[in-house]
């Protein structure tokens, strides 16, 4: 006898912004150059999402960033790397306030959050036998 399966409804995306042709750019880069994205748990995927951002906004913004765990350190190495191809490959980044980098960053992580964890469509990523 087959198992009955279920099958996963999407959930909404976040509302459009007047910054979402800008936070399309910095997704593209993100899904094309940054391998921290494919965690196989969606658990995973939010804690990497919540503190690359996190410290990624920081950098941007010149606040202090904090270092005092080795977790801490390895988010803030792929935020550093992150910030810099930003910088370097779009400049109208570098002429934002802190406002609207702040805002820029949590669109932007928003927007991940829907496409990686609750937009997606593979079911391993909440999988408790995986």
């Amino acid at each position: 006898m087959k198992a009955a399966t279920t099958k996963k409804e999407r959930v909404a995306p976040p509302p459009a912004t007047p910054m979402d042709d800008k936070v399309e750019e910095l997704i593209d880069f993100i899904m094309k150059h940054c391998l921290w994205q494919f965690h196989s748990r969606n658990w995973d995927r939010e804690r990497q999402n919540e503190e690359i951002l996190k410290k990624t906004k920081q950098l941007l913004c010149g606040e202090p960033v904090d270092l005092s765990t080795p977790s801490d350190r390895c988010y803030w190495v792929d935020a550093v790397s992150l910030v810099d191809a930003y910088r370097e490959r779009y400049t109208w980044i570098n002429a934002m306030s802190k406002d609207e980098l702040a805002q820029l960053i949590d669109t932007l992580k928003a927007r991940l959050d829907y496409l990686t964890i609750s937009g997606s469509l593979n079911e391993e990523l909440s999988d408790k036998n995986y």
